[in-house]
């Protein structure tokens, strides 16, 4: 079985493909500046990749501003590029998003397509994995959209996916030959506003959703069809509703 190197092998995402991979037998490295691993600063890189087979990328920018954001996933990916060549890794994973290769004005989705030209033009075999929205962070982007007691979100399309579905997604690459670019997305595409309202709703929440097209999304508007898949993406089957129960709000 091969050596994965998971950098950001200690968040949401990370932790569950460290154990989807163990569990069929990879010997799964959780790599994070928790376990003295930084690609930002290339502490630890080399030694945690020494007889890596594959590296996993599903770190995260710890600040969303556009100078900050852009600077974490270039400045990250060429340590982790250049420490990858050294080692003789011959398999580079990174989760990224459905909407990287339409016209978007979002600074996140921007600096996400400097990391994959960077991928793609490394020279070493890539899978890059391209999720929708999780429908773990339906509680952040409403409440980045409330003012008072009114949640204001556009009605563009979204077909949202269960984090536990990206982690088999990227575990299943990751188990695999090099494939280029893939698509995942949940099994249901409703308005953003749809998605907030729905989850509101069970969730007790009296906020009331409003629907406004002009309305940003991470400050930005979208058109009504950046967010969801293409023809031939992987579909996976965790629905909204089947989510929410299991899913209560972080307190």
């Amino acid at each position: 079985m091969a050596k994965i190197v998971v950098i950001g092998g200690t968040g949401l995402i990370g932790s569950k493909v460290v154990a989807r991979l163990t569990e069929h037998g990879h010997e799964a490295v959780a790599a994070s500046p928790n376990t003295g691993v930084n690609s930002l600063t290339g502490e630890g890189l080399a030694e945690a990749l020494v007889g890596a087979d594959a590296v996993v990328d599903v770190s995260n920018s710890p600040s969303f501003a556009p100078d900050d954001v852009l600077d974490f996933f270039t400045t990250s990916t060429r340590n982790l590029l250049a420490a990858e060549a050294e080692a003789g890794v011959a398999h580079h994973v990174a989760l990224t998003i459905v909407g990287t290769n339409r016209p978007q004005n979002i600074p996140y989705f921007a600096a996400k397509v400097a990391q994959e030209k960077l991928i793609r033009d490394s020279g070493i075999g890539y899978s890059l994995v391209h999720a929708t929205q999780f429908f773990e962070f339906v509680g952040s982007i409403a409440d980045i959209s409330t003012e008072g007691d009114v949640v204001t979100l556009p009605g563009a399309l979204i077909q949202p996916i269960a984090a536990e579905d990206v982690a088999s997604a990227v575990a299943r690459a990751a188990a695999g030959k090099p494939v280029g670019d893939v698509e995942i997305a949940g099994p249901e595409a409703f308005g953003m506003d749809e998605f907030a309202r729905r989850a509101l709703a069970f969730r007790g929440d009296a906020r009331t959703v409003v629907r406004d097209d002009t309305a940003p999304y991470y400050g930005a508007q979208i058109e009504e069809r950046t967010l969801i898949p293409l023809d031939g993406a992987q579909i996976f089957d965790t629905t909204l509703e089947e989510w929410l129960p299991l899913n209560p709000p972080r307190q």
